[in-house]
């Protein structure tokens, strides 16, 4: 079986363990993670952070950001652009209006500028200790991480519920591991 048939297989139990702790723990998650914050301290070029709307199951990383935002952060969420390109990021604050994006997602008005974060939230389906992360197999936030990192040091969070865990991640050479990954009831640095 090929990488790319294990990824899809894992998939789909990925997204029925996340439904079952979105149904059972979404509220009180999106404030667990807005209550404890960033799992770094501020370094001085930090100034720009991507967070995003959730989409399905994705635990919601809202009050975080209206948190960040109160920090000083500027706020930018993501634009899929097509696929097999890096997603774009526009800024954004939280209460600004938005337009449907790709899969209705929204997203900032064309109109928001461009932003480069320096911190991304990352949504996923699955994580393991390592850092790695299962999506949903567009390759976006690995396209992005790597122009990201190749510009200047980024650092990327995953988010999930801490049910989303796995032992490994089935992976491939493109896939791009996080630096942390923040929970409902944890925070971790990765590798």
């Amino acid at each position: 079986m090929d990488i790319a048939e294990i990824k899809r297989k894992a998939r789909g139990e990925a997204s029925r363990r996340r439904a079952v702790a979105h149904e059972a723990q979404h509220e009180a998650a999106k404030h667990a993670l807005a209550e404890r914050g960033l799992p770094f301290p501020r370094q001085p070029h930090h100034k720009v952070v991507s967070g995003f709307f959730p989409y399905k199951s994705e635990i919601s990383t809202l009050p975080l950001l209206k948190r960040l935002q109160g920090e000083g952060w500027q706020i930018a969420m993501p634009v899929v652009m097509g696929e097999g390109l890096p997603l774009t990021f526009r800024a954004w604050s939280p209460g600004d209006p938005t337009v449907p994006g790709v899969w209705n997602i929204p997203v900032p008005a064309e109109t928001s500028p461009e932003v480069f974060p320096d911190v991304l939230l990352v949504p996923m389906l699955a994580f393991d200790n390592a850092g790695y992360r299962l999506g949903y197999g567009g390759g976006f936030y690995d396209r992005t991480l790597v122009k990201l990192r190749a510009l200047k040091p980024v650092t990327a969070v995953g988010v999930a519920y801490a049910d989303q865990q796995v032992e490994r991640v089935p992976r491939a050479d493109y896939d791009q591991p996080l630096d942390h990954v923040m929970t409902e009831k944890d925070t971790f640095s990765c590798g």
